[in-house]
């Protein structure tokens, strides 16, 4: 990088938190904050969906698995639009109806409404804990992007990547306690258009440049990096008991269907985040993972693309794809950071007060528990090594839990809190415990495939011995 480049990515990131500052003197209240005043259109949330579920950490484990698998790497986004497009046709329509008039903030609580407190908070634990470990993720990867292009050497004593863990940490953290939600999806627009543009139309372009055109690098690849049937089944299985769950139970999606103004834009928004997912994003990924690894062979998978790069872009042209990619990052850690937040506030710490709070209140609480949050996941970055496997641990740890009970909300008129309770708490303890066992039963399959059966399992047998109580209402 030159010192053009430099100067590129310090005015871009003073913009962002600029922006972030704007946003926090225009809050008018908890909905602007956490919901973005429910008044925002599909193409600003379509995008920011793509930037907060593609974002940086799965751009850089997507360039991973180019570097490792090649195309066949691009079956992992796949997943991604089956689930936008299940849940634009099967769970919007619901969620929007009750969201109408109960004007929900979280995703705890439509299953409050559906099986009481007690369940709510559990889910609250859940998926706070969860969103803390996928924003430990993003954190990881800005450290890799950093270290990859901006920083080679030893700063204050401390190594280069737990100095850039530390230093997005600090940045990620200031910046989602400053803006709420409508700072985010404002620029989630406008970095993810800038990302995907210096992806396609440069990185591509002067890296295919670089290993000598399209010929050169068959030549230098494997022939299994050219064929996309060239992956397990087991992978896909994997992939996808992992990443369609999330589509329905993800704190930042339905915080998204929450500010969509009506259905039509967020049915709109859910169908677009699926096409820019796959095939767009999916094979951008993947195919710069390929030219990476023709001119860095040996490296870490996912030190590939930022190191692509920060090599082969012209003098401030770099700065801008690079800022643009930090941007990226930030899109996805600050959305799930103000997810975890918004958890652990709205349906853990407000139930026990007898007493509400002022907007003023809710918002300092909830800065106050974005940079405790923060600081959590900063220590979890520095405990992961690979961004891919921190991202799938922290769904994995979230949708064995959650995604049977929130099915049966949906779906199952006879599901009961009992069943829903003793399921989230079944589901997520035995695919934490799996995941530490590195049970060799399992093979190549994901603990969270065993989590997710013996959640169902507790949901059925538990709904259908405890007597319905009270009334119901149908989603």
């Amino acid at each position: 990088m030159t010192w053009i480049d430099y100067i590129v990515f310090l005015i871009y990131m003073v913009g962002l938190i600029g922006i972030g500052i704007y946003f926090f003197l225009r809050n008018r209240n908890i909905d602007d904050f956490y919901v973005g005043g429910r008044k925002l259109s599909a193409g600003h949330i379509g995008l920011s969906i793509v930037a907060t579920d593609v974002g940086g950490g799965f751009s850089i484990g997507l360039g991973g698995l180019g570097y490792l698998m090649g195309l066949s790497g691009s079956w992992l986004l796949f997943t991604g639009l089956l689930g936008a497009w299940l849940v634009a046709v099967l769970i919007i329509p619901k969620i929007k109806k009750l969201d109408s008039k109960h004007q929900f903030l979280t995703f705890p609580q439509f299953l409050k409404f559906r099986y009481g407190k007690e369940t709510a908070a559990v889910a609250g634990v859940i998926s706070g804990l969860g969103y803390l470990g996928f924003t430990g993720a993003q954190i990881l990867a800005g450290a890799k992007l950093m270290t990859g292009t901006i920083i080679a050497d030893t700063v204050l004593g401390l190594s280069p990547m737990l100095f850039s863990t530390i230093l997005i940490g600090l940045i990620i953290i200031v910046y989602t306690a400053l803006g709420g939600l409508k700072a985010v999806i404002y620029t989630d627009t406008i970095q993810w258009i800038i990302l995907l543009m210096g992806l396609i139309f440069l990185a591509i372009p002067f890296g295919l440049d670089a290993v000598g055109g399209w010929s050169a690098m068959k030549a230098a690849l494997p022939d299994s990096h050219f064929d996309i049937l060239a992956i397990k089944a087991t992978t896909i299985f994997n992939w996808m008991i992992t990443i369609i769950p999330i589509w329905f139970v993800g704190m930042t999606l339905y915080q998204r269907i929450y500010a969509a103004k009506d259905e039509r834009t967020a049915r709109r928004a859910w169908f677009l985040a699926g096409l820019f997912e796959y095939p767009i994003m999916a094979f951008t990924g993947v195919l710069l993972g390929m030219i990476s690894r023709v001119l860095f062979a040996g490296i870490d998978a996912e030190m590939g693309v930022p190191m692509l790069i920060r090599d082969i872009l012209p003098a401030g042209i770099t700065g801008i794809v690079i800022a643009s990619y930090f941007s990226a990052i930030m899109s996805t850690a600050d959305s799930c950071l103000m997810a975890s937040s918004g958890n652990f506030l709205t349906d853990l710490i407000q139930p026990l007060r007898k007493k509400s709070l002022s907007f003023a209140s809710e918002v300092r609480i909830s800065q106050i528990l974005t940079l405790i949050l923060g600081a959590i996941a900063v220590l979890i970055a520095s405990n992961f090594q690979m961004v891919l496997d921190a991202i799938l641990w922290a769904y994995s740890f979230m949708v064995s839990g959650l995604f049977i009970p929130t099915l049966g909300a949906y779906f199952w008129k006879e599901s009961r809190p009992e069943g829903a309770l003793a399921a989230m708490i079944g589901g997520g303890v035995s695919t934490v415990a799996l995941s530490l066992m590195k049970a060799p039963f399992l093979g190549d399959l994901e603990p969270a495939a065993v989590g997710i059966l013996i959640s169902l399992f507790l949901f059925v047998t538990l709904s259908l011995i405890y007597k319905r109580r009270g009334a119901y209402e149908s989603v």
